[in-house]
């Protein structure tokens, strides 16, 4: 058995330790953000002066306002479509890189057998493919001349008149 360098109790003030220093790090990563974001907002969008304009230049401002707002809606929908064609085609991609590495393989489940199963499944498939393959033989019809030329009678009979020049002549002729 390995041994921790450090006890428990020390594991466990230093884990208490390091959720401290995490949870101050958020809350001043929050702030960060908001302050920043209260920046670029006063950076970009200055406050408007309403006081004292008359009826004429208020609805021009709102034109104006209108044609900003439009113009930033339509950049807004062309990120929107990069975006949406960009996802698009990295799915695709990997869609691509899952065929060349030979797609997802599914897991496998375990099928716990007992020897005598095992043997009676390997008996079984050994005896249907046997019965298959007889099965499936075609069945051959030979010729009258094939079948006297098959049937050589007795082979001691056939063996004594081939021999010598008899038997050769006998070849020679047929």
């Amino acid at each position: 058995m390995k041994k921790t360098k450090y006890s428990a109790t020390r594991r466990l003030l230093l884990k208490q330790k390091l959720l401290k220093k995490a949870g101050v790090l958020l809350v001043q990563e929050q702030s960060n953000k908001v302050t920043e974001r209260e920046s670029t907002l006063s950076e970009r969008v200055p406050p408007l002066k309403l006081s004292g304009l008359s009826v004429q230049e208020l609805q021009e401002l709102c034109k104006e306002l209108h044609r900003k707002c439009d113009t930033v809606d339509e950049a807004r929908y062309d990120i929107e479509a990069k975006v949406l064609k960009n996802e698009k085609e990295l799915v695709d991609l990997n869609a691509k890189i899952n065929e060349l590495k030979g797609g997802k393989r599914p897991n496998l489940k375990r099928v716990k057998k007992s020897a005598d199963a095992m043997l009676g499944a390997l008996t079984e498939a050994k005896l249907s493919s046997k019965a298959d393959f007889k099965s499936n033989l075609k069945t051959v019809k030979k010729d009258k001349k094939e079948e006297e030329k098959a049937d050589p009678g007795d082979w001691r009979k056939n063996v004594e008149s081939m021999s010598g020049m008899e038997g050769r002549k006998k070849l020679f002729n047929s």
